[in-house]
């Protein structure tokens, strides 16, 4: 089972509107201004998952997290999956809905009302005695239970980092800051949510769409992450961003290309 270091408060709007709703605020995937492929080219969306998981997981091996499930203590209930979808708000839920609709006799299908009763609450019970043991079940035996994943971190996450990335004329890099932005803090619009975190950035910095430095923005949009970061504790430590996105963006690797080096929790990563 994976460490999880800092699987921590995040998404918290997401129980009160839905991550459908919270989605829908973003620009669709195919909206985007640019022409490069940028994040959402096979390899680039492999070494974001990598490098998230780097963070998320003290491993590089993403796909080795759809089992992953426990309650972590954070106030969001169990979290497990590839990004940590979590029962304390709609996203796991909705993922198991997912899932359940393409296959409906399944072995979370009976413990749909479980996730359902504890959604939007810090329930420490768990969504029920026998939730966790189906959950890692499904994960090692339905490639349709991970392919669900996917798709619910596509749509809830990664897509809507990524054209709203391409919309503000940023590159690989930049799109990879927003999707792990938006994983760790949710794509909604309060302070410490995505939408809040683009806003403070954007107080202090143009992005290069409406004619700014991309560097610069950047940057800004690094010290608007790192703000919100530390309003909470569990997200105090920041080296996902000094130590990791920071670095990569002194280095000028605008469009992510590797070699990478990067450390988080002062742990070393590399990958060539």
């Amino acid at each position: 089972m994976p460490f999880f270091r800092r699987r921590a408060t995040r998404r918290t709007l997401l129980a009160a509107l839905g991550t459908a709703a919270i989605a829908s605020q973003w620009p669709s995937a195919d909206a985007s201004t640019s022409g490069a492929a940028g994040l959402d080219a096979p390899a680039k969306k492999d070494l974001a998952m990598r490098l998230v998981s780097s963070a998320e997981n003290s491993s590089l091996d993403w796909e080795a997290q759809y089992e992953y499930i426990e309650d972590i203590g954070d106030g969001r209930g169990h979290t497990g999956g590839i990004i940590g979808f979590c029962s304390g708000t709609s996203d796991m839920l909705a993922l198991v809905e997912l899932y359940t609709k393409r296959v409906p006799h399944n072995v979370l299908a009976g413990c749909l009302p479980a996730p359902r009763a504890v959604n939007g609450t810090a329930s420490h019970k768990g969504p029920a005695p026998g939730f966790p043991a189906a959950w890692r079940k499904a994960a090692r035996t339905s490639a349709a239970f991970r392919e669900a994943q996917r798709d619910e971190r596509d749509r809830g996450y990664f897509d809507p980092a990524v054209a709203r990335a391409k919309k503000d004329g940023v590159r690989t890099l930049g799109q990879f800051i927003y999707y792990d932005a938006m994983v760790m803090h949710g794509p909604g619009t309060g302070d410490l949510c995505f939408g809040g975190i683009r806003a403070r950035a954007r107080r202090h910095a143009a992005t290069p769409a409406d004619g700014g430095n991309e560097t610069t923005y950047l940057n800004a949009f690094l010290d608007a992450r790192v703000w919100a970061m530390k309003q909470e504790e569990a997200h105090s430590d920041v080296t996902r961003v000094e130590t990791a996105q920071r670095v990569f963006l002194k280095q000028g690797s605008l469009d992510l290309d590797t070699p990478l080096k990067w450390k988080v929790y002062g742990d070393g990563y590399t990958i060539g």
